[in-house]
This record gives C-alpha cells, structure tokens and sequence, in this order.
C-alpha cells in the first residue's frame, strides 16, 4: 500500500514535466502577418503638380537696322497671327527700293537695245554684259523690297506679349530682340513622374490624365505631347509634357502652377500583393509563403511559386501561381521555411 501510494506521488510530480517537454523540444511559434491576396478591379489616381508653360517661346527681332516709329504691343497683351508688332521708319527702305527700281528699269533698256542692234555695230559680249547688268539689277530691286517688307515686324502666330525689350523711337540694329512672344494655342504642362510611371508615357490611351488649375474645380482632359528622355539630376524623374486646348472660361499664363491626376488602368484583375511579401533567390526565381489556417490562428505556411510583374504604382503583379483570396506571409517570409508552423499575427493585446 504504502508503494503504491509513493509511486502515485511520483508521477504527480513527473506529469507536469513531460506535459511541456514537447514544447520545449518544438521551439516557440513563429508569428506572421498575412495579407489576402486581391485583385486590382479598378484604376488608381495618382497627383502631380506641374506648371503651365507655352508651347513654343520666341524673341522676335527686326532683320534690318532702323528707329522704331509704331510699336502698339503691349505687355500681357495678345496679339493675332500677321498682326503688327512694331514697324521701323520705313523712308530710307522706300528710297533704296526706288532707286534698285529705277537702275533695273535702265538695265532692261540697254539689254533691249543692244540685243536689237546685235551683230551689226553691236557685239556678243557687249550683249551679254547687259544680260548680266540686267541679272545684277534684278537681285538688288528684290533685295531692297525685302529690306523694305522687314521693316515691319508681324507676329507669326497667335500669342501672348511676354515682354517688350526696347522702347519706342529707340535705334536697334538688325537681331536685336524686339518682343518676347509666347504660343498659347495649345496649353502645356510639364511634370515629372517616377520611373514606373514613365513607362506608360506612350501608352496614353490606358491613363486618363487630367488637370485641375487652383481658381477652380473644374478638371480639363490632358493628352500627352512629348517627353524627356533622360531623368532629372535628383530623383530619378523624368518630365512629361501634356497638352490641352486653352479654357475658354480661364486665363492661364505661363508659370502657372496645376495639378494633374493620373488615373492608372486596372491591371485586368491580376491578384496584387506588396513587394515585402516576395522571397527572390540567387536564380532570381520568385516564392512567397501561402499560410494554411489549420486551428483558429495556428497554421504552416506553404513556398509557392509565382511568377509576377512590376506594377505602374510600385506593387507587384501576380501573373501566374496566386489566387484572389488566398492567404500569403505579408513580410518576413525569407525567414520561415517550407511547412513551418507559425501563428497568425492579429495585433497587440491590450
């Protein structure tokens, strides 16, 4: 009785300890934050803030010498395509054209009358110095109504005063800036984009691009023009140009500041998981671990295969392997192994 008795105690006092042996031997469980996978089933907006400027920008000179007698422009103004921007005094131009007029008019005399008396008193050359008088005085007439027409300078397009550069009755010579005129038959806007982004620069039919200016809420419809081909100094950015049509209910200038929404594409509901959550080896092959729920927040995780693709906003794309709504290791899957068991992380307790 009394053996039986101290061997009862014995495994009173043992039990305890081979109840966490296993325990001991099996390590404490893992916790893993996990994500469900989804589907990107709708476009994502991204903003850019840009500034307006003009889509082509000119200093406009005189090609003659000469003292400004009309200058009408003013700056901020607009000006239409062949207006007159600024004319010289056009009186010394009138007199060289008069007098190249007058000397092609005596050239073209001597020519006829000595191709008429040609070979009786008048020789061949002497015929043909004429010819070339009479070349000589036609270039000159051309060129002195030339010089005439410059001396009024129109504007070759519509568009804006910016600044004007001299002041009237002022003496330029010939290339000295006159005006300095903006284009703005067609908006532009400069802005610069991440390097993922720039590589749907030229696919404008998948982004819907939008700009919205701060005296409003009104947005205007973008559409790309072109784009630089090199990045920026700092940030790894390239700048776009997107154009629009002036607003009529709106006057923009250049330097004007704008927003611009990018809406990017849905990516045909492809499932759509963090760049954490990918394990790339030295092959370069991509894995991410599946976690199998087995009792409450316990499970293992699983290394599945995948096979993904840079997303336009920095995700990744799961083009083959995943499932939407499977449950995947959200970070630190390269510090698990294949069928460990883990327990699902839900937060801290309080």
């Amino acid at each position: 009785m009394k053996s039986f008795v101290n061997r009862g105690i014995l495994a009173a006092f043992l039990f305890p300890l081979f109840a966490t042996m296993p325990m001991a031997q099996d390590g404490p469980v893992k916790l893993a934050k996990t994500i469900t996978v989804t589907a990107d089933h709708e476009g994502q907006t991204r903003q850019f803030f840009g500034h307006v400027v003009a889509k082509e920008t000119v200093d406009l000179a005189f090609q003659v010498d000469g003292q400004i007698v009309e200058f009408p422009v003013t700056e901020g103004g607009t000006v239409a395509q062949g207006e007159l921007i600024a004319r010289l005094d056009v009186e010394p131009y009138k007199l060289a054209r008069d007098q190249a007029q007058v000397q092609y008019d005596q050239a073209v005399r001597t020519f006829e009358r000595l191709k008429k008396l040609q070979g009786e008193t008048v020789s061949q050359v002497s015929v043909d110095d004429a010819d070339t008088q009479l070349q000589i005085t036609s270039i000159a007439l051309r060129d002195a109504e030339r010089s005439l027409c410059n001396a009024n300078l129109v504007s070759p397009f519509d568009g804006l005063v910016a600044s004007r550069n001299v002041a009237k009755f002022a003496t330029v010579a010939a290339g000295t800036p006159v005006v300095r005129l903006h284009d703005m038959s067609d908006l532009r806007i400069e802005i610069a984009v991440p390097e993922v982004l720039f590589q749907y620069a030229d696919q404008e039919d998948d982004i819907k691009l939008m700009a919205q200016f701060p005296s409003g809420e009104t947005q205007y419809e973008l559409a790309v023009r072109e784009f630089n081909a090199e990045t920026a100094d700092i940030g790894q950015t390239y700048q776009i140009t997107l154009g629009m049509a002036p607003p009529e209910d709106l006057l923009v200038l250049p330097g004007a500041s704008v927003t611009v929404y990018a809406t990017m594409p849905a990516t045909d509901q492809a499932p759509v998981i963090p760049n954490s959550a990918v394990i790339t080896d030295s092959a370069g092959n991509s894995r991410v671990m599946a976690f199998n729920p087995q009792d409450g927040d316990l499970g293992t995780v699983q290394s599945v295969s995948v096979t993904i693709t840079p997303g336009p906003r920095g995700e990744v794309i799961v083009t083959s392997g995943l499932k939407e709504g499977q449950e995947i290791v959200a970070s630190g899957a390269n510090l698990l192994a294949d069928g460990e068991r883990v327990r699902r992380f839900t937060g801290f307790a309080r």
